[in-house]
């Protein structure tokens, strides 16, 4: 792959993106890079205040951006519903891309609305929930794709099927290394089954490296440790790449023509550079522990996906 940069981002006019947790770092960029191409983009983020702040500096930044902000929080599924039944007054039945950004972080234990493992039931139920419930507007756009951004920390922790809120034990770092394996199997089960029904929708991956954002702050500080907090962002200072550059590895994926389904697209240097494909470890490739993912998705969740095809826009 080319030394990628956002130069290379094909024209967007006409087409219509959903960005989760686009209210800042990663997720805001590549909001404002896809509505600089042209793009009609939705912010879908938690916090109403943060949310039409960034839609505030997006058009700033882009005035001639269309762009809209709309309430969506992942650790609730009635929320996740509100936003998908809602979405027919944003662009009619069409949808391009969906960029599954949003998520959480080694974060204390504590549980979603609806009972799961924070970061279990935010980085991956959420989604799963979101994209199957989209799942129609996607299969009926032609050349839609599906972007779910996971991270190198997945090789630390595959999920655990017997296990999956960490009820047995918790420690925040193998809990969020779980979530961002289930967020890698997820896209190889969806990719699978893509396939097998005969859809042209393209299901990829993207980890953004070491990018400096909140996301690496809000658990210590969430628990008032501050020195903590100082030693992290230190090392944001010293080692993370801008969210400009976090970016990079999701745009490519939501954008590059011929992008393969279950493509997973990283810094080619792991932590920082140009868009490349990345190593993933090899239970994110697993069929059977995808597929054993998947069916206990759906129970927990309640969505199932409905791959029945409709009539192309």
């Amino acid at each position: 792959m080319p030394r990628w940069n956002t130069r290379h981002i094909p024209d967007q006019t006409g087409r219509c993106a959903v960005v989760t947790g686009a209210n800042s770092g990663i997720g805001y960029v590549t909001a404002r890079e896809l509505a600089r191409r042209g793009a009609r983009v939705l912010l879908a983020c938690r916090s109403e205040a943060r949310g039409s702040a960034a839609l505030d500096r997006l058009r700033t930044e882009v005035p001639a951006a269309e762009a809209e902000f709309r309430i969506l929080d992942l650790a609730d599924l009635s929320s996740v519903r509100a936003f998908a039944a809602g979405l027919d007054t944003f662009d009619g039945s069409r949808l391009d891309l969906l960029v599954n950004n949003a998520g959480v972080m080694a974060l204390p234990y504590r549980t979603t609305a609806d009972g799961f493992e924070s970061q279990f039931g935010t980085n991956h139920l959420g989604h799963f929930a979101l994209t199957g419930l989209l799942l129609p507007r996607l299969l009926a756009t032609p050349g839609a794709r599906i972007v779910t951004v996971s991270s190198q920390l997945h090789f630390l922790a595959s999920v655990d099927p017997d296990d999956l809120n960490s009820s047995r034990s918790y420690h925040r770092w193998i809990a969020y290394a779980r979530s961002k394996s289930a967020n890698l199997l997820f896209v190889h089960e969806l990719a699978n089954r893509l396939a097998a029904a005969g859809s042209q929708v393209v299901a990829a991956a993207a980890h953004p490296g070491y990018a400096s954002t909140n996301l690496q702050t809000a658990g210590v500080r969430m628990e008032g440790r501050r020195s903590a907090e100082r030693v992290v962002e230190l090392g944001n200072r010293l080692i993370g790449q801008p969210p400009e550059g976090g970016a990079l590895p999701t745009l490519c994926a939501a954008t590059a023509p011929h992008m393969k389904p279950d493509a997973f697209v990283g810094p080619h240097g792991g932590l920082r550079g140009a868009p490349a494909p990345s190593a993933r470890a090899p239970w994110t490739t697993n069929d059977v522990l995808s597929a054993r993912l998947w069916d206990a998705s759906e129970r927990l969740t309640g969505v199932r996906y409905d791959f029945s095809a409709p009539a192309p826009l």
